[in-house]
Formats: structure tokens, sequence, C-alpha cells
């Protein structure tokens, strides 16, 4: 065999092609790879930090994220077939928020006899997620119970009087834990607190005002509400704030928008748990990938809540959570 002897231009130009080889690393891999990810509404801006995180994770890892999901969260059929459509396109992964927990159940374990399937933020009545990326929603509801409890006991000096929880949708797994969690930490730590009405919308900012509006009238008594997300803080907010009620009723949020912040800076809203949407959309697609290459990921990871009121709002952490990059 002849030895072939290379000139150092041409070394050179072999080793420059080495390095960039070396250095596009993963990438070089991930550019024909497609995960999508499946939000329950892409309208809302908690969804759309969520989608800010996976479009900035897809641009570091070189992964090719489309943006899918239905136009509300109550289009439950609407996502299985975004669902199925995803997975027919033969992607590396899917990265899912389940609507509905019981009805999301079998199409995600049919899916996940094609790709890997990872989850965020609600659950679902499957077994077949590779990872499953949340806020531990039982914990975010014992702090909006704690919440609650310290803003009635600074308004009225005990923690004693009449409550509300408003819900947004029935059956969504994350609400569902919520809703767990505020009321097994009013019955363990604020037996003076009693839950005197329990409400379930359907989605809409306008039920949750108008339903708030009927609680004012039909509970006079009242000196608390719990609105359990973004949506359902909102129409809450927008009702203390047109029938004067918020210096005799405390409001604890779950999630944040510029209009919740307006709240809680006006003292509307005393405090809102906040999670980290742009975290779950970022790791979830990082998770996804991972899984695609065969890689070990962790089954379960909780992606925090954090109890931000007037006094903590300026904070660093807190503006971090408040003000995300969504662009």
């Amino acid at each position: 065999m002849k030895s072939v002897k290379l000139g150092r231009r041409a070394v050179l130009g072999l080793s420059a092609i080495a390095l960039l080889a070396g250095m596009s690393g993963m990438p070089a891999f991930a550019q024909d790879v497609t995960i999508p990810i499946i939000v329950k509404d892409t309208t809302s801006f908690y969804w759309q930090i969520v989608l800010a995180g996976a479009r900035a994770a897809g641009k570091d890892l070189g992964v090719n994220v489309p943006e899918l999901g239905a136009q509300a969260e109550t289009d439950i059929n609407g996502q299985i077939s975004i669902l199925e459509n995803a997975v027919a396109g033969k992607p590396a992964a899917v990265v899912i928020a389940p609507t509905e927990k019981s009805a999301l159940g079998a199409p995600i374990t049919e899916a996940a006899k094609s790709v890997p399937i990872v989850g965020i933020d609600s659950s679902a009545d499957s077994d077949a997620f590779t990872s499953f990326l949340t806020t531990d929603n039982v914990q975010g509801g014992r702090i909006a119970a704690d919440g609650l409890a310290a803003a009635i006991i600074a308004a009225t000096g005990k923690a004693e009087g009449e409550v509300a929880l408003i819900t947004s949708v029935p059956n969504a797994g994350s609400l569902e834990e919520r809703r767990k969690g505020f009321t097994e930490q009013l019955a363990a730590k604020y037996p003076g607190l009693k839950l005197v009405a329990d409400k379930y919308a359907d989605g809409q900012a306008a039920t949750g005002l108008n339903i708030t509006t009927d609680l004012l009238t039909a509970n006079p008594n009242l000196v608390g509400i719990f609105a359990s997300n973004l949506i359902m803080a909102q129409g809450a907010g927008q009702a203390l704030a047109e029938n004067d009620a918020s210096k005799k009723v405390a409001l604890i949020g779950f999630d944040s928008d510029d209009k919740l912040v307006g709240f809680l800076k006006d003292g509307t809203i005393d405090a809102l748990v906040v999670q980290d949407p742009y975290r779950m959309g970022y790791d979830g697609i990082k998770t996804a990938l991972a899984a695609s290459k065969g890689e070990a990921v962790e089954k379960f990871v909780d992606t925090g809540a954090n109890l931000i009121t007037t006094a903590n709002m300026n904070d660093p952490r807190s503006q971090e959570l408040l003000n995300p990059k969504v662009n």
C-alpha cells in the first residue's frame, strides 16, 4: 500500500474539518430530530411561556420543535387528534401537557408504543410516560392554603371565616391535585377556615368573574378565595375590583401574567403561587431528546412552586418568574 504524504495546507484543512465536527457534537445529531410539544391552549399566556422554553431548547439543541395545541383547554378531543397526528409523523419523541386526566390516558399509552412520551404540567391515567416534569401541584395547593391563611390573619388577626375555591375545569390532573392540597391543608392546619363553596368553571375568565360575583352576594361573611389557575384568578380578581371587595376578601391566584401582576401590585390579589413553565418547556424538550437517544432520564422531576406576595415580588427570583422571556 502506498503511503500518502499530505501538504501542510491539506493537513490544516483536515484538522479544521475534524474540529468543526467535534464542535457541532449533539446539534449535528439533532438537526434531523423532530420533537413536537403539545400544550393545552396555545392562546394562554402560561402556555406561551411553556412554548418559549421549548423553542429555546430547540434552538440550543438543534432540534425541530413543532408547537402544537388546541385553542382552549376544554378541547379534549382536539388534543387527542393532535397527539395522534404528531405520532403519525414519526417524531423522535413527543412532549405533552394532557388536557384531561382520564380521557388522555389511553391515547398516551397507545402513542408511547411508537415513541417516547414526556409529560409536563398535568398528569394522565397512563404509566407510559418516559418522564414527567411538573410542579408538585398538591404542594402548590398547600402553599395556596398557607398564603390565604396568612392574608386573612394579616387582615383580621385570626385564621377564621368562610372561604371558597374556584377550579377552572373538572378532572384536569394538575387542578385536581391543587384542590386536594388546598382542602387537606385547610383541614389539617386551619380548622377555623370553613370551605363554604367549591366551584368548577368552564375555563373562561368571564365564568370565573361571574362565579366570584355570585359568591360575594351569596356569602356576605366570605373572607378568602383561592382561584386555582391563571384564568380563574383573572376572573376572580376582576370581580373583587368591580365590587370593591379586595379589602374584605383575600384572594390567592395561581400562575401569573401582566394582569395578575397588576392585581398583586394594587392589592386586589394578596399572593400568587407561581410555577416555572419556562423550565417545563425547556427541560421537557431536553429530556425528550435524551430519551430518544436511549439515555437514562429521571422518571419524575418537580419543577417547583413559589408564593409571591407584594412584599417579595421585587426579589430577583420573583422577577425572573413574573417576567419570563416569551420571545
